[in-house]
């Protein structure tokens, strides 16, 4: 594990907020809509080092700056022509999510009967269809990661139409993974330091893509963790979602 300036070891938090701002790599001028608080500060990561097209939202009617101030106006309609056309990239979070990427907020068990009531659909099923979606999933187990969603919100690869569906990564408290295999089948791309790839596939409901080699999660760099730590998020907010 690397240390910074501080000599303090990079937390398991801190690379997930890596490996959420690398969801934006080379994304351009699109409107990054994370959330949850992991994603957010991603975001806003990869916005002041490495994607600095991006665009960042207050969640209502304006574009923010990196001080937070606006510096633009964002009305309902222009965002929906955003979303509807691929200009919008989320990372949204996950219940339960399948191999191929279907992804599940409304309900637990039998749709007649469940056994528990959650979010509901919500905006899924447009944002997997019109524009990329990422994944956050704070916690990495077989509830989560299924054989098979008990409901298909956020739309899969093989449910998948129109041309900009594209489902770049999932990242969890232990790895990324993505989907960038012939039948769109999950692949595990890296394992968070600390992390085995034994445990990642202990903690998954299906049988992962995985490859001979699989690499750690990159390390920061001195000038990302100085920015996360005393910029970014200052307080420390981030070890409270994912421990070390």
């Amino acid at each position: 594990m690397t240390t910074d300036a501080t000599t303090a070891v990079t937390s398991r938090a801190e690379y997930c907020v890596i490996a959420c701002a690398e969801a934006w790599r080379d994304n351009g001028e699109v409107l990054a809509s994370p959330m949850g608080l992991i994603p957010s500060f991603g975001a806003r990561l990869a916005k002041r080092t490495f994607s600095p097209d991006l665009l960042l939202t207050d969640g209502e009617a304006l574009l923010v700056g990196l001080d937070g101030r606006p510096e633009g106006w964002l009305p309902y309609r222009r965002h929906l022509t955003m979303v509807t056309g691929g200009r919008r990239h989320v990372m949204m979070g996950a219940s339960q999510i399948d191999r191929y990427g279907n992804q599940n907020i409304s309900c637990i068990g039998d749709w007649e009967r469940p056994t528990r009531q959650l979010l509901g659909v919500r905006g899924a099923p447009a944002n997997t269809l019109n524009n990329p979606v990422s994944y956050w999933i704070p916690k990495h187990s077989t509830r989560v990661f299924v054989e098979r969603v008990d409901m298909i919100c956020g739309v899969g690869y093989d449910h998948a139409v129109g041309p900009y569906h594209r489902l770049p990564r999932v990242v969890t408290d232990l790895a990324v993974l993505d989907f960038e295999t012939p039948d769109h089948a999950m692949r595990l791309v890296s394992v968070h330091p600390g992390v085995t790839v034994d445990e990642v596939r202990a903690a998954t409901g299906f049988d992962l893509v995985i490859g001979e080699d699989v690499p750690c999660t990159r390390e920061p760099t001195a000038g990302e963790l100085r920015l996360l730590r005393e910029v970014i998020d200052p307080g420390g907010l981030r070890n409270r979602e994912v421990r070390s």
